[in-house]
């Protein structure tokens, strides 16, 4: 039985992490994603918010779980089990990051990290534009495709 970690914040309003768990399901039968909480980074939702919403969107999809972590990603994909990590890379720029991360966490863990692109027309939308247009009051859904239902 193969798993994948997919670590991130995962805005509810981030589409490219449904391309990288639906390709991400061909070659492995499982993938475990990880909401991190880190409480220094300011994000709209709280941890539990983004995990509830990240459910509810592979809620008929027994092979997807959906945790919240604290600390290192390798630790977390030790502790789930996981034979790889998958990161979602949605540019150039974004790659070199991603490959030194790679290497840093086979070093840790032993564990290969999959680096898959986004396709850029799912790529994400940066929070803290949202964060701006929500502070103007403007509504971030008449600009921004989201994908999951807000439960207030």
């Amino acid at each position: 039985m193969s798993k994948a970690l997919f670590p991130g914040t995962f805005d509810p309003f981030t589409i490219g992490h449904e391309d990288i768990v639906k390709r991400t399901l061909t070659f492995m039968d499982e993938v475990v994603i990880a909401i991190v909480n880190n409480p220094d980074k300011h994000a709209l939702f709280s941890v539990e918010e983004r995990v509830r919403m990240i459910s509810d969107l592979y809620e008929n999809d027994p092979r997807v779980q959906v945790i919240a972590f604290e600390g290192a990603t390798p630790d977390v994909a030790l502790a789930v089990g996981a034979n790889a990590i998958v990161r979602g890379v949605r540019s150039v720029k974004d790659f070199e990051y991603e490959e030194n991360l790679a290497f840093i966490y086979k070093k840790m863990c032993g564990i290969e990290t999959i680096l898959l692109y986004t396709d850029p027309e799912l790529a994400c939308v940066s929070s803290s534009i949202v964060r701006e247009m929500i502070k103007f009051g403007k509504d971030p859904g008449e600009f921004v495709p989201f994908p999951l239902k807000i439960k207030k």
